[in-house]
């Protein structure tokens, strides 16, 4: 008489319940306190805000974090007295308002958008090690504003740098959906593989055009992509804010949807996801974050890989509340960053990828000796 697996298998006691099935086999959905959770959401915000204080007082010019906060509540709110009573000067508010917080600002949209592209492909295609350059949308957005500095304005259409990165973003992630899709449907080793291709391939056509221009544009092409918000105005805040902040809502509101897919295609399927209409829209959702984020700030590599592992271990795998923490870690993350990329080396800045590999690669390699690394899916 043969026995079936099936009929070996061990079943429950009556009265007893299923242990809920893991979500993945190596990243099992782990939930944390509720208060816990949010007492550490609460802990990153005013993180935000002090890195904010602190980041703006720092330079050549001499302002105290106070001196600060009152320019800012200053030009938020009108009418304030301490604008016009002379307690402050119009070199400190031109320091802090025109060049300190636009940069710090920037920094804190950037790397809380990058934390969220990267928690959203990691979800998406089932890989610890996605991040949102791994689509190659950062190289077509660097072919895009090489083509501005190496070319001119007039080369391709009169397109500003930041509209021209958008522009090649824009054509990367197009290139790589089509690439990616299978009979109608996405895969997510094809999507890998096909960015990985197309971002060595962009990455090619930015090394030709970077040796063939002339010898001044070359520093501009290195600052680009290496990242840097050192120029940033309070009128590129807008976009980025926008994208950001919708996107956000929109990974929100599939944080249940996002918990299934870890589970695999088929058991998503069958607790009535639609597994490639979710896919296919945060993919989408993934690209315009990453290139908005990269036309204004250029290549920063790093934040999306490591901040989403650090708030899985953290926080949980829950979605529902490990999103946000991303998003405000890696603001903090970035915002400490370029206050020391314009600081350790002053008055020389340091492109900001250069500092975040230099600080992420070590701390990724010793988070991946860590026990509940495992549970975070580092150790496969």
């Amino acid at each position: 008489m043969t026995v079936t697996a099936a009929s070996t298998t061990a079943r429950p006691a009556a009265g007893t319940t299923t242990p809920a099935p893991a979500s993945n086999p190596a990243v099992p959905l782990r939930r944390r306190g509720t208060a816990w959770s949010r007492a550490l959401r609460c802990a990153l915000a005013a993180g935000v805000v002090l890195t904010v204080l602190v980041s703006t007082s720092v330079g050549p010019v001499d302002v105290s974090p106070w001196e600060s906060l009152r320019i800012i509540v200053g030009h938020l709110l009108p009418n304030m007295p301490w604008m016009v009573d002379g307690s402050l000067s119009t070199l400190q508010d031109q320091a802090v308002w025109q060049f300190r917080l636009p940069r710090t600002l920037m920094a804190v949209l950037a790397g809380g958008g990058l934390a969220l592209a990267g928690t959203l492909m990691q979800a998406v295609v089932r890989n610890p090690l996605a991040e949102p350059y791994i689509l190659g949308v950062s190289a077509g957005a660097g072919v895009g504003a090489v083509l501005v500095i190496a070319l001119g304005t007039a080369a391709i259409g009169g397109l500003t740098v930041q509209a021209a990165a958008f522009v090649g973003a824009l054509v990367a992630t197009s290139a790589v959906y089509l690439f990616a899709r299978q009979r109608g449907v996405i895969s997510p080793t094809r999507l890998i593989l096909a960015g990985v291709a197309l971002g060595a391939l962009f990455s090619a056509i930015t090394s030709y055009l970077t040796i063939t221009t002339d010898a001044q544009n070359v520093f501009s092409v290195l600052f680009f992509l290496l990242g840097s918000v050192s120029a940033v105005t309070m009128g590129q805040l807008a976009a980025p804010a926008i994208v950001l902040v919708t996107v956000l809502v929109i990974a929100l509101t599939q944080g249940r949807s996002l918990n299934a897919l870890l589970m695999g295609d088929e058991a998503a399927t069958s607790l009535g996801v639609d597994v490639q209409r979710l896919r296919g829209g945060l993919l989408l959702a993934t690209a315009l974050l990453t290139g908005t984020i990269v036309a204004v700030a250029g290549g920063i590599g790093f934040v999306g890989l490591v901040i989403p592992h650090v708030c899985r271990i953290v926080v949980g795998s829950d979605h529902r509340r490990m999103i946000p923490a991303a998003v405000l870690a890696g603001g903090v993350f970035l915002a400490l960053a370029d206050l020391l990329a314009r600081t350790v080396a002053a008055p020389t800045e340091i492109p900001l990828g250069i500092l975040t590999a230099m600080v992420g690669a070590p701390f990724f390699l010793w988070l991946m000796r860590r026990k509940r690394a495992g549970r975070a899916g580092l150790n496969r």
